[in-house]
């Protein structure tokens, strides 16, 4: 939780979502090139512009702009962050160790290879739906500097909201005595995105429909089961443990849904 040791100034990579990705992969496809599951079929269609649930995310919207300025709002800026290892050192307190990329280098590689992966599972609803960003629509501060490219992405699901409900359940598999804190703090970093402002409830709540989805279809992949195996053998031996008192600041802000 970089956000503990000073670091809540907003980073600028909310717009190029996919450049930041597609920067990190390896080489290659991901796991499922060609295989990619349909989750067009699967995620609901995005709530249509006046329907209860459009409502509902306006007034999330609303109310989560008084979250301006608190350790809630530090914890999203911090959580707008996806490069590798930033967002698996995220995961440090939730999973018992530190989460290095000298101490964990498998899991890194395969959290690196699944991006185009994760890209196909949140980005064919969301280019169908095609829904504008909240702030597009109602007005409030957002947790990170508006761009042109931020302005012409779209909200439904949440790419983000995808990526850490996918890292969340592949770390959840891999320990899972830590099961439990490990989804909650996947849980929140989806979460963060609605606290930004940047995505509705409803994209970072289906995010999580679009990454269970892809998740059970990686469980058909020898080579992310034989990935895995070794990723498991290598968090098996790291014995470092995250400062406790970060990790409990991080625990009361990650309890609660914020809305």
């Amino acid at each position: 939780m970089r956000f503990g040791l000073g670091v809540a100034t907003s980073l600028c990579v909310v717009g190029a979502l996919s450049a930041v990705a597609l920067a990190q992969a390896p080489p290659g496809g991901g796991y499922l090139a060609g295989h990619e599951p349909d989750t067009v079929a699967v995620v609901p269609q995005a709530p249509a512009p006046g329907s209860a649930r459009d409502l509902e995310d306006r007034a999330v919207f609303k109310a989560t702009r008084a979250l301006d300025g608190s350790p809630r709002w530090a914890l999203a800026q911090n959580d707008v962050d996806l490069r590798m290892p930033s967002i698996l050192h995220d995961f440090s307190c939730a999973a018992g160790v530190t989460l290095t990329e000298q101490d964990a280098p498998a899991l890194i590689a395969i959290l690196r290879k699944l991006y185009p992966d994760l890209q196909s599972a949140y980005g064919g609803p969301k280019d169908l739906y095609r829904r504008p960003r909240p702030y597009l629509r109602d007005a409030g501060p957002i947790c990170t500097p508006r761009s042109k490219a931020l302005d012409e992405s779209f909200d439904y699901p949440s790419g983000h909201a995808t990526f850490a409900w996918t890292y969340g359940l592949i770390l959840a598999e891999m320990l899972p005595d830590r099961a439990g804190p490990i989804l909650q703090r996947a849980r929140a970093f989806g979460e963060s995105r609605a606290v930004c402002g940047v995505h509705s409830a409803s994209a970072v709540t289906e995010a999580r429909t679009a990454a269970a989805t892809l998740f059970a279809a990686l469980q058909a992949s020898p080579a992310f089961q034989e990935d895995l195996r070794s990723a498991r053998a290598e968090l098996a031996a790291i014995r470092e443990t995250p400062e406790p008192g970060q990790c409990r600041a991080e625990e009361a802000l990650t309890a609660r849904t914020p809305w």
